[in-house]
């Protein structure tokens, strides 16, 4: 077993449980396949979102008695049927999960086909997620559970009230809008300076790298986390209580463990996405709906993504009828 040196969390075991026996050299093969499939997504946030999805691919082919390496596109139709009735938990799974689990199991068939049509016995000659029916994900629907401003406003306070870490963590995800993978890999190096700008250069969404500004009151934050830590020069940004650096779960269970503190309806739905989905719906709100500050906000390639987050854009107030009424709408005409 190997594990992500930014993470801690396993890379790939190598043996899998699933793995074919029939060929000796086949698991081997599989496992090394795997690892390196990992290993070159650029994102630690993606190889390990990636490593978690095939696993549950993995373990529910296990489960129910197949073999992944000669699974069928029905079989793969059928886990996505289960997801829709159970999912992972216990619970329906949101169309855009299930396809997002799809894709990475797709690409993780396309990779073990291209790398191993030549061998004399490949692991897999053909990619069945390819014809598996992948759900239809609105792009103009989000699933995630935003927080409104008394809300946002009662777990920051809680958050201070925890500690400087869970602050200035909570801070961070809310006002600069980050991505819960940037945020965790983040460094105490990263911190710096520009024409008079407090900085952090982070790692983000597909390896590239963004200069986010720090507002006095976020600077003032983690300078102070900093502080009661002894003011370390370097190494992970945010560390957990004992002294680890802080992981998407542990990030998870401290944002619905103080939105149960502050009393919040949908704690157990919040998420760290849930923050970063608030901090964009307040952008579009705070700029009348400035969809290109927004975006440029969030770092969405397309700004249909950043339409998601728009609460004015299903308001009747707002709707085009009213603005050509007056244009075509015959003045002389009673109501």
């Amino acid at each position: 077993m190997t594990r992500d040196a930014a993470t801690g969390g396993e890379l790939v075991v190598a043996e899998p449980a699933w793995a074919p026996t029939v060929v000796v050299p086949a698991p081997t093969r599989l496992a090394e396949l795997t690892t390196m499939w990992l290993s070159r997504q650029r994102s630690v946030h993606t190889r390990t979102a990636y490593r978690r999805d095939l696993w549950q691919w993995g373990e529910w082919c296990a489960a129910t008695g197949r073999n992944p390496l000669t699974a069928r596109p029905a079989d793969l139709d059928a886990w996505i049927v289960e997801q829709r009735a159970t999912g992972a938990r216990g619970k329906p799974a949101a169309e855009s999960t299930i396809a997002r689990r799809l894709s990475a199991v797709a690409s993780w068939y396309e990779y073990l086909v291209v790398n191993t049509a030549a061998d004399p016995e490949p692991l897999i000659r053909y990619n069945p997620a390819q014809a598996a029916a992948r759900p239809r994900v609105d792009p103009d629907e989000s699933t995630t559970v935003g927080l409104d401003r008394p809300e946002a406003d009662r777990l920051l306070a809680e958050a201070r009230a925890d500690s400087l870490t869970s602050y200035a963590l909570l801070l961070l995800l809310l006002v600069a809008g980050l991505r819960v993978g940037s945020v965790i890999s983040a460094l105490i190096e990263d911190l710096g300076s520009d024409r008079g700008h407090r900085v952090l250069n982070l790692t983000v969404k597909g390896g590239r790298r963004r200069r986010v500004p720090l507002p006095p009151i976020l600077a003032h934050a983690i300078d102070e986390m900093l502080s009661e830590r002894g003011s370390p020069a370097e190494g992970p940004l945010f560390l957990t209580p004992s002294g680890l650096r802080i992981y998407e779960l542990y990030v998870y269970r401290l944002i619905r463990r103080l939105a149960r503190r502050a009393g919040l309806a949908s704690a157990d739905a919040l998420s760290p996405h849930s923050l970063r989905h608030t901090a964009i719906t307040e952008i579009l709100d705070a700029t009348g709906g400035d969809l290109r500050r927004a975006q440029d906000f969030a770092g969405h390639a397309d700004p249909r993504t950043t339409r998601r987050y728009d609460r004015r854009r299903d308001q009747l107030d707002n709707h085009g009828a009213y603005l050509l009424a007056g244009r075509f709408g015959d003045p002389d005409a009673k109501a």
